[in-house]
Parts: structure tokens; sequence; C-alpha cells
């Protein structure tokens, strides 16, 4: 699950991290009043951040600066509501704009070969640090963490140095080690901090002084672990969740949209893995991964079927069940009730083996829904069915 840059932030700052000061605005009036109390303090300007989870918001024209409140206001009306890479802007981040003396780079990922964090650091920090990963992977330096024990301090301090940040070692230190808690407290995948900056500031005497902040913030969660975090499941941005994630999820369906023209669905991981594999081998594409668990009811049946058919590209539906705890007729009910309320036709073939197996083909055979003996003949079916509807659709 990602997460607002805001909510990744107030994640670091709960670990003691150096994050400015920030505050989120709806509207371009409470861009201004929020602009108004940063100018109040003493600073020239503000940075305007559209808040959307993609990328390149930069380069998108989603960040800007304002020197006072009445172009803070103008600014974030031009940002709110702009469209960044097919996402509408909802919220803006308004926070002092920072005198940037140097910017870096510096991850926490879950590595999932090595099975530990790793972390990585560059002094290329910035908007193009994918490209220097591309063009020049030795400028970035990496450090696994010690499974058990986190970072170690000796390996932080190498990471440091290695980054060309000696002058601000203790600081630093501290920001590496505080990403890799960040990640194990709130069971995250990344927590990244691009970029990791120098800024100047004004000292308590008056004179420049230089520090090492997090300007920018990315964190990704587990979402298998949000059970026992249900403070972190509360920074779902339903703004911009897509509907059919969003319906799987409150249905408890592992749903994943694909490529192809194979509407799946199948009950179980394992089982709907080797499904799609089969439709590959047979020279078809499947739509999705769609895993409706093993104790599906007709209502979750019929649920499942609304998110495939959600997907315009769907030409044909392979059905392949194994009734262990799931029942086969259960699932044959929810079958022909699906159909009976979808909004297109759209060939359906059913391999249903099991429990009540026999009960399901007698209902789904008096539907006339077309029934397959084994998988591959399912498999075989479904591919010739979806060929078929292409080639009439054309």
């Amino acid at each position: 699950m990602k997460i607002q840059e805001s909510d990744a932030k107030s994640l670091l700052l709960a670990r003691g991290l150096p994050v400015p000061a920030w505050t989120v605005a709806r509207t371009p009036a409470a861009a201004r009043q929020a602009a108004e109390a940063i100018l109040a303090g003493g600073e020239d300007k503000v940075v305007i951040k559209a808040l959307v989870l993609v990328g390149g918001r930069g380069k998108a024209g989603g960040v800007k600066l304002a020197g006072s409140a009445d172009e803070a206001e103008q600014v974030a009306d031009a940002i709110l509501g702009m469209n960044i890479k097919g996402i509408t802007v909802q919220k803006v981040l308004v926070a002092a704009a920072a005198d940037i003396v140097k910017e870096f780079y510096l991850a926490a990922v879950l590595d999932r070969k090595s099975q530990r964090i790793i972390l990585m650091g560059s002094a290329e920090g910035g908007m193009d640090i994918e490209e220097v990963a591309a063009t020049r992977p030795e400028a970035i330096i990496r450090e696994a963490a010690h499974p058990h024990l986190g970072l170690l301090p000796w390996q932080a301090r190498r990471l440091v140095f290695g980054m060309g940040l000696g002058a601000h070692l203790k600081d630093a230190v501290r920001i590496a080690t505080g990403l890799v808690e960040t990640m194990l407290v709130n069971d995250a995948d990344l927590v990244e901090i691009n970029p990791l900056a120098i800024i100047r500031e004004a000292g308590p005497d008056g004179s420049p002084v230089e520090r090492l902040v997090c300007l920018d913030a990315k964190v990704t969660l587990d979402d298998s672990a949000l059970g026992r975090h249900p403070d972190l499941a509360g920074m779902r941005d339903l703004d911009e969740e897509d509907p059919t994630d969003r319906i799987a999820r409150e249905q408890g369906i592992s749903f994943i949209k694909l490529d192809g023209n194979i509407g799946c669905m199948v009950n179980g991981a394992g089982l709907a893995m080797t499904t799609m594999d089969l439709v590959k081998q047979a020279g078809g594409a499947p739509a999705n991964f769609l895993d409706i668990g093993g104790g599906a009811r007709s209502d979750k049946v019929a649920a499942a079927m609304a998110l495939i058919l959600s997907d315009p590209k769907v030409e044909a539906i392979l059905v392949n069940i194994f009734g262990g705890i799931a029942r086969g007729d259960e699932v044959a009910r929810g079958l022909v009730e699906a159909r009976k309320e979808q909004a297109r036709s759209v060939p359906m073939v059913v391999r249903i083996v099991g429990t009540n197996a026999e009960a399901a083909a007698q209902i789904l055979q008096a539907e006339k829904v077309a029934t397959a003996a084994s998988l591959d003949e399912a498999v075989s079916m479904a591919v010739a069915a979806a060929r078929a509807s292409a080639g009439g659709a054309a």
C-alpha cells in the first residue's frame, strides 16, 4: 500500500528523524492560510507540492514555489485539479522552501532474493536518480542490514562516508538507521528519501548554518501486515485507489488486473498461478489474477464475476474451482446468479472438482453453462472462446 508524502513523513518523524514542518491543504484558501503562517515566521518562500501517489510530480509541474500568500493561493489553484499520470490532484503539501546546498538519495528496500533490508545511498539525489541507477550503477552504494540487529553502526558509517556525508556523520547515521527502524516497526517494503538534503538556514545568532534533513519521503507498506497496524490502514488514500482494487479488498478477494482477455476465477493462489500458466501455454492471455479463497460462498463468487467483467478487454471467462472447503454447488449457484446480473454477455467455461462437484455440474448444465471435465480441456475451451469473441468483435 502506497501512502502520501505527508503520511510518510509522519512515520519518519515518529522515529525522531529531521523532517521540516508541513501542512496539507485541499483548497487554494487553505494553502494561502498555510503560506501566511510560514511567511510570518520569517521564511522567504513556500513550496507547494501535489500529493499524488506517482513519481515525476516536479517534471509534470506539480511542484512550485511561491513568494507570497497571494501567489501561494494562485499556485495551489493551478495544481489542484491537475492531472498527473492519470491521477487528479486532490490536495497539496505546503512547506517552507529550503535553501538546498546539495541533494542525496537514501532508501531502505526489502530485497526478497537475499531476504534482507538493503540500504541504498547516492551522492547524486534528485529527480534523475532513476537515470543514475540505469547508467551509473556504481554511483549507488549498498549495505545489507543484519537480519536480526538491523543496520549495524559500522555499516551505517561506511555508507555515510561513501556518500560523502562525513561532515554530517552523526545525523546521517541516525537517518540511515532510522530508515531501517521505520521499515521494521511499520512492516514497510520501501522507505525512500529523495532528496535527503543539506540545507542552509539561519542559526541561533542569525549566521547561516547547514543541516541534513529529509525533504521528501516515500513509503510503501505490506498490505498483508495491516492487520497489525490499524492506524496505518487509515492512511490508505481512497481518492487514488482503483475502484476494482477497493471492491476486491472489501470482499476479501485477491485480485490483480493484467493485460490479457481471458478472465480467470480460481480458488487458491497456487491453483490460480497454474491456471494462468496453462492459459499462456495454450496461446491465450490471462486478464487477471483472481483468488476467491478457500471457502468462497455465492455472494463472493458474484462479486468476483463483477470484478472480472469490469475489464472491457475480457472476451471469455475461465472458472477453475477445487472444492475442498469451498462447496462446488455453492460456487455454481453464485456463477448462475452472477450471469443473470452481468451487463454484457461473455462466454464462460467452468471446471469444478471436489466437494459437491456432481451437484455443481447439474446446476450449471441446467443453465446451459459450458463445463469441462479437466483443467486442460477447460483452458482449451476458454482460449477458443476468447478467440471467437475477439474475431466476432473485429
